[in-house]
C-alpha cells in the first residue's frame, strides 16, 4: 500500500501538471493539441503491441526494503512515459476549452485518483492473495494480453476521438 501511496502522490502532480499544460495547449495552438493527441494514442498502441510480445517473458521478482518502496514506486512511476501519454490523453478527452479549467478539475482530480486508487489496490490485494506463483503462471500471461489489447484499444479510440472544439 506504501506503493499505491507513492502512484498517488505521483498521479496528483501529472494532474496538475497535466491540466495546466493541456489548457495552454488548447489556446495556443490546437494543432499542437492534436499532434499530442496522436502521439499519446500511437504510444499506448506501441505499449499494447509491446506488452502482447512480452507477455509470456517471465517476470522477475526482487526483495525491497520497505523503507526504500515509496521513493522507487514515485520514481518509477514519474519516469514512466505512459503517465504523460496517458494524463495527457485523458484530458484530451475530458477538458472543455470553453470552461475554466480549475471547475473542471474538482471532478476530475478525485474521479482520476479515485479510480487510480481503486485499480492500483486491487492489482495489489491481487497480487497478495495470489503470490508469487502466479508471476510465471499461464493466468498471468492471459492477464497481461488482456492488459496489452486494452491499451491498444485505448490508444485506437483516442486516436479516433474528437477533439473538443474552441469556441
Amino acid at each position: 500500500m506504501i506503493g499505491v501511496l507513492a502512484i498517488l502522490t505521483q498521479a496528483t502532480l501529472f494532474l496538475v501538471l497535466s491540466a495546466a499544460g493541456v489548457t495552454a495547449l488548447i489556446a495556443t495552438s490546437p494543432t499542437g493539441f492534436m499532434i499530442a493527441k496522436f502521439v499519446g494514442a500511437a504510444f499506448l498502441v506501441y505499449l499494447g503491441v509491446r506488452g502482447w510480445i512480452m507477455a509470456k517473458t517471465p517476470v522477475k521478482v526482487d526483495a525491497r526494503p520497505a523503507s526504500s518502496v515509496y521513493v522507487r514506486a514515485f520514481a518509477i512511476a514519474t519516469i514512466n512515459p505512459k503517465s504523460v501519454a496517458g494524463y495527457l490523453a485523458a484530458f484530451s478527452q475530458f477538458v472543455q476549452p470553453d470552461a475554466p479549467i480549475w471547475g473542471q478539475m474538482l471532478v476530475i482530480m478525485p474521479t482520476a485518483l479515485t479510480l487510480t486508487a481503486l485499480s492500483y489496490t486491487g492489482f495489489t490485494a491481487l497480487g497478495a492473495g495470489i503470490g508469487r506463483a502466479a508471476l510465471g503462471a499461464v493466468f498471468n500471461v492471459w492477464v497481461r494480453r488482456i492488459m496489452a489489447v486494452c491499451f491498444v484499444i485505448y490508444g485506437v479510440l483516442l486516436g479516433v476521438a474528437s477533439t473538443p472544439e474552441r469556441v
